[in-house]
């Protein structure tokens, strides 16, 4: 079993600490800086052990250096990425286990986002590290992959158990609730989504995590093939491939 602190970094990133609740080995999720990663460790008298990368932009990967001269820790991402990813110690594959302390999670390959983004699945916590492929009510745009790549990526997540929570790399939940509820205004369970998160993020909180349940109903780009959704916000059905890149245009024109 793992314990999940989140950490909010830049001006809308989400790094975590990972913690082992038997070995207490501990580990961070995409650390885009160090310094404050550093100081939560140091208030709570913890070291790092290992550090998590699921791709290799700068605000997922910016705090390895100083993290990892400082706590001497192995830095952990895909194998693909090896040449992106600073100072990488262990190459993992899709599909491969590791294993941090008690706990083990799962690679799954994601691309899209990026060619090399993975997400990290610890089953026996349900617990998913999306980076950004997968947010709250939306996905990450394709900077280097292809919509067929990311619709690929989205199915293997929509896979995992309804009660699987969400972790993922951005603070986008708001705006992309907005696009969502525009697409589909009628939605009620949308819509007391939105109201939800309206008062969340009024009160300066976090909307993460959400649940891979929530995010199969009511998440846009999780609706390529659903053939009522695509229907209902004026898109001939084409193909998932086609459908997805519609809605993909249509958000990054919103």
């Amino acid at each position: 079993m793992i314990k999940v602190i989140q950490i909010a970094t830049l001006s809308d990133n989400y790094s975590y600490i990972i913690i082992d609740a038997v070995s207490k080995l501990t580990a961070c999720i995409d650390p885009s800086v160090s310094g404050t990663i550093v100081n939560f460790l140091e208030k709570n008298c913890l070291t790092l052990n290992y550090i998590i990368n699921t791709h290799h932009h700068n605000d997922h990967v910016g705090g390895n250096l100083e993290l990892k001269k400082k706590y001497n820790c192995k830095i952990i991402g895909n194998f693909k990425d090896q040449e992106r990813i600073p100072e990488i110690d262990i190459k993992l594959k899709d599909n491969e286990i590791f294993k941090l302390g008690e706990s083990e999670f799962k690679v799954i390959d994601t691309p899209g986002h990026t060619i090399g983004h993975v997400c990290y699945y610890f089953s026996e916590d349900k617990v998913l590290f999306s980076g950004d492929t997968l947010f709250s009510l939306g996905c990450g745009r394709l900077f280097e992959g292809s919509a067929i790549q990311m619709v690929e990526s989205l199915k293997k997540l929509r896979l995992l158990p309804g009660e699987t929570k969400i972790y993922c790399g951005h603070e986008y939940t708001q705006s992309n609730a907005n696009f969502a509820i525009h697409l589909s205004p009628k939605n009620n369970k949308l819509k007391e989504k939105v109201i939800k998160i309206e008062k969340t993020r009024k009160k300066k909180l976090s909307t993460i995590p959400s649940l891979i349940e929530e995010e199969v109903l009511l998440n846009p780009f999780m609706n390529f093939d659903n053939v009522n959704y695509i229907k209902e916000i004026g898109l001939e059905n084409v193909n998932d491939y086609e459908n997805f890149k519609k809605i993909r245009v249509m958000k990054d024109e919103f």
